[in-house]
């Protein structure tokens, strides 16, 4: 196939022509210029030659011409309307216009045979199922050829007799000329015949060239020039960097940028890299090896890295969850408030999104520390770019902390180290799934479509040598720059198709980024929207226009996230809470992305890392016990190994694992005794198939509208996890309520209390959102986008109630405090908290202990048991919320309640714990060698009473 594209700042022109001998002459349809119907071209033998195109009224005048063969460039910038050089043996026949060649992928979908049902538009539908897809074409493809008559496009819809494939619903639209369609993704303009044989590439790219190398500390620096392809050849895949020397020997490291930090280094060493480039081709060419360089290192890590993770188990933590961006400002400086800050009516309460930063928690360590919290869920920290980012999961630069949150003496490993401090843990909140809109800085970020005319160069700020997007300047107006995002001309290596073609009268085609469009290459990024919440797309399409979709399955992404990642988990966090798991296939979570974090912290930490924790966002917003029946989109399931082997391509492992386990079933999925005793008893866990990514208790957060419903569910479903201790519990958070609520929990005072209760002693990790102590925005919508004021929503600023000082003497204790902090720590939510934590942190049956309900009788009652035989502990607890409750066939012996200090013999193997009020609790805790049960734990509060 040849195609010949004519450039303008206004348009994108494909001539199709197709030839396999030689004819004298021939016509062919050609776009001229932009509201003309197109003329002929004309060829003799070994000339081409066509009408000159002309651009558009007021335009930017036709530059040159590209002439294309088979998608291949074969001559650029061609001058005048005519070509002379083609080879002698060609053969120019015309595509017809009134003509669709159809060519539908059927490899994954099982298909042998494909039916097309179609109609032109304005036309009737064919009778179903259609006709027959049965011209030749090549393994795993269907051809059909269909005749439009006077018609220029068509809807269609293709099935095998039985299943469709509709677009899910929506139909696809094809125009004249060629078409393909593989797994939902059609490609029209710029189409090439997929059974035509792949353009060969053997030439390797060029040499790497500038190779630097500077030693940090135990770290080096390596820096290059980046490398190029041969002229039509698959493009640079990325480098292989080799590294000699030291105890370890030779290393292989691949990354896809053009930077390398080599860490964890031994001191005083000299190490020597060289550098290859590779491309796409299949398989891949090697350059030569660049020249070597060598550094040596010190004798130590430079101090600006001094972060270790605190290093023990995460379930002897409750955990304070803040939108950095929202909590505390530490530094009016860095505050901004985006394009939107006056629209939003933001403006107007001076509420600029980005308020809070890392400074403002620092100063406020102590509030936290002084309400019982041992751990901080932070909001992501990397650079966003999206016109309302403070939230943090629009990352653009994932090698970058947002300056936005930053401050001089207050950078993120200052907050990390001033947490490690006061022995307070941080969580960071990490995105795998998705980059911003604009892609993600240093893996692929695209280029639109902009123009400065009268209606958009107010939008559009001029390119400006060497100035960066770092989220900080803006304009008067509040639009950050975003000079290195457009351009009007057609950049090289564009994918997008219809560069520039107008859409209607304000937009144009490839000017917001989209996964339709062809702008995201598929090495890096997925091309579909989603369209079933709990099919198989769910895990590989886009979730919104401000989320690109990463394809997680492609090695150049999985380097990419793993290199920056590794960053953090070196400068000390203590764990990640992963957003949109459930977006990820699951073999991929655990063939690359959670191996490598955990394998990474002990490397770097020793014993330590061993207690780095991950847990995931598993959206199953239901109340029942498998996500609609799916268990591929339920939290339990991401919790394990992989049962089966699949294939090595990641790709094909991710669907063969989804089938394999929605062909097996929620019945036959493992089963764990893990979180429950026996008998009294506790037992050894057995985690050999435990995933290492631990989850959110979605059925418990669905349910939590009422506490007693929340427990019950919550029990229901622990035999499915591999270990429900581990499971993050919450009430409610920054995307939803419970029932999916839409607004922060409005139960009231008593019921958050309930609630509470449970959280804190029943298993798992209690985890609470900032400013659920004194109910802050109860009922508020939790977000509303750039649509209404911050301040009316459930991510308002909460700086103004924790004014003043605060000296926490230890957790949940308050050594002094003045202002307005003072009054909120006076709030009676507070002072239960304060006091259960202190409960909590004093009973390790509470925090790591199994459990069980057997031969109890209550409606919110349990037994608990823990027991760590080489550190002599051995904790037991029999805990009753709300209610009185029956406790029988129970360990005799003497038992001290933690809430009143009630002391009561057993010698009947029965206990009778009777308790009324709301959110009041028991727990009784029997004395065991070595063990004594501690009594009667802080003052008796607004709930926590006799």
């Amino acid at each position: 196939m040849r195609s010949y594209k004519r450039r303008s700042w206004k348009r994108l022109f494909l001539l199709m022509i197709t030839g396999i001998l030689v004819l004298t002459s021939v016509s062919v349809v050609t776009p001229i210029n932009a509201d003309e119907s197109p003329k002929n071209v004309t060829s003799t033998s070994v000339k081409l030659s066509w009408k000159a195109s002309e651009d558009i009224s007021n335009g930017s005048r036709v530059s040159d011409y590209d002439l294309y063969s088979n998608g291949s460039l074969i001559k650029q910038n061609i001058s005048d309307a005519t070509y002379a050089n083609l080879p002698k043996n060609l053969d120019l026949t015309a595509l017809p216009d009134n003509q669709a060649i159809v060519y539908y992928f059927k490899k994954s979908r099982g298909w042998s045979d494909v039916n097309i049902h179609y109609a032109p538009d304005g036309s009737s539908w064919t009778s179903p199922p259609g006709i027959s897809m049965n011209e030749n074409a090549c393994l795993d493809w269907a051809k059909k050829t269909i005749d439009l008559g006077s018609k220029t496009s068509m809807k269609a819809a293709f099935n095998n007799g039985s299943v469709w494939d509709n677009n899910k619903g929506a139909d696809y639209h094809l125009a004249a000329g060629l078409s393909t369609i593989k797994d939902g993704i059609v490609t029209t303009t710029g189409a090439k015949n997929p059974c035509n044989p792949p353009v060969i590439d053997l030439e390797a790219p060029s040499i790497p060239q500038g190779l630097t190398a500077n030693a940090d500390g135990l770290r080096i620096q390596l820096e290059w020039d980046p490398s190029v392809d041969n002229v039509g050849g698959s493009g640079i895949g990325g480098y292989e960097i080799i590294r000699t020397g030291g105890t370890k020997g030779k290393k292989v490291y691949t990354t896809t940028r053009t930077t390398f930090q080599d860490s964890l280094l031994e001191a005083k060493t000299t190490y020597t890299y060289t550098v290859k480039a590779y491309d796409k081709a299949e398989p891949a060419n090697k350059s030569e090896s660049s020249i070597e360089v060598s550094a040596t290192t010190g004798t130590s890590s430079p101090p600006t890295s001094k972060g270790s993770p605190i290093g023990t188990d995460m379930r002897e933590d409750s955990i304070y969850f803040v939108m950095t961006a929202r909590f505390y400002d530490g530094d009016p400086s860095n505050n901004r408030g985006g394009a939107n800050h006056v629209s939003s009516g933001n403006a107007a309460n001076s509420d600029p999104m980005f308020r809070g930063d890392f400074q403002g928690l620092i100063n406020k360590l102590d509030y936290i520390k002084a309400l019982g919290f041992s751990a901080i869920w932070i909001t992501p920290v990397v650079l966003n770019r999206s016109d309302y980012d403070f939230h943090g999961y629009h990352g653009y630069d994932f090698f970058r902390v947002d300056p936005r949150l930053e401050s001089p003496g207050a950078t993120y490993q200052d907050l990390i180290n001033a947490a490690h401090d006061k022995d307070i843990k941080i969580i960071q909140d990490v995105v795998y799934n998705h980059s911003s809109r604009w892609g993600a800085k240093g893996l692929f970020t695209p280029k639109v479509f902009g123009i400065r005319d009268n209606q958009w160069s107010w939008y559009y700020d001029e390119p400006q040598e060497g100035i960066e997007y770092d989220g900080l300047q803006q304009n008067d107006a509040g639009k950050p720059y975003n000079g290195d995002l457009w351009s009007t001309k057609e950049p090289e290596g564009n994918t997008c198709r219809n560069w520039g073609i107008p859409m209607n009268s304000k937009t144009y085609n490839c000017q917001w980024p989209n996964p339709t469009s062809g702008m995201f290459p598929s090495q890096y990024y997925h091309s579909c929207w989603i369209g079933n919440w709990e099919g198989e797309d769910s895990r590989s399409c886009w979730l919104h226009e401000d989320l690109a979709d990463f394809n997680t399955e492609s090695k150049p992404v999985q380097d990419y996230l793993i290199e920056a990642y590794n960053r953090f988990i070196d400068m000390g966090v203590d764990g990640f809470r992963i957003d949109t798991a459930v977006h990820i296939p699951r073999v991929t979570w655990n063939r690359h992305f959670l191996p490598a974090a955990q394998e990474r912290a002990i490397e770097k930490f020793g014993e330590k890392g061993r207690n780095f924790y991950m847990f995931g966002e598993v959206g199953a917003f239901v109340n029942d016990k498998w996500n609609r029946g799916s268990v591929n989109h339920s939290a339990q399931f991401f919790t394990w190994k992989e049962r089966k082997d699949y294939s090595t391509n990641d790709e094909v492992a991710a669907l063969e694992q989804y089938q394999h386990e929605n062909n097996l079933g929620t019945a036959n999925q493992p089963l764990s005794d893990n979180a429950f005793l026996k008998g009294n008893l506790y037992h050894e866990p057995d985690h050999s198939q435990s995933s290492g990514m631990n989850v959110i208790d979605m059925r418990m957060h669905m349910n939590f509208s009422d506490a007693n419903n929340a427990f019950w569910n919550g029990k229901d479903s622990d035999d499915s996890y591999n270990d429900a201790t581990y499971n993050v519990v919450y009430v409610d958070s920054h995307d939803y309520g419970p029932n999916k609520s839409s607004t922060r929990y409005t139960g009231g005072t008593a019921a958050w209390a309930e609630n509470m209760s449970l959280m804190w002693t029943f298993r798992g990790i209690p985890t609470l959102y900032y400013g659920s102590e004194i109910e802050f925005q109860a009922g508020k919508p939790i977000d509303c986008g750039p649509t209404c004021p911050l301040a009316t929503t459930g991510r308002a600023y909460y700086g103004n109630h924790i004014e003043g000082t605060v000296v926490a003497s230890d957790f949940g204790q308050v050594a002094s405090a003045s202002g307005s902090v003072a009054q909120t720590l006076q709030h009676p939510l507070v002072k239960h908290i304060q006091r259960l934590n202190q409960i909590r942190r004093s009973i390790p049956a509470l925090q790591k202990g199994q459990y069980s309900t057997k031969d109890v009788s209550g409606q919110m009652a349990y037994k608990r048991r823990y027991t760590d035989s080489s550190k002599g502990i051995d904790s037991y607890a029999l805990v009753t919320v709300s209610e009185s409750a029956v406790f029988r066939n129970i360990p005799n012996g003497t038992y001290k309640d933690a809430i009143t200090g009630d002391v009561k013999e057993v010698t009947n193997g029965t206990l009778n714990l009777a308790v009324s009020g709301k959110g009041n609790l028991r727990v009784y805790v029997l004395d065991l060698p070595g063990n004594p049960a501690p009594g009667k734990i802080g003052e008796n509060g607004p709930f926590l009473k006799p």
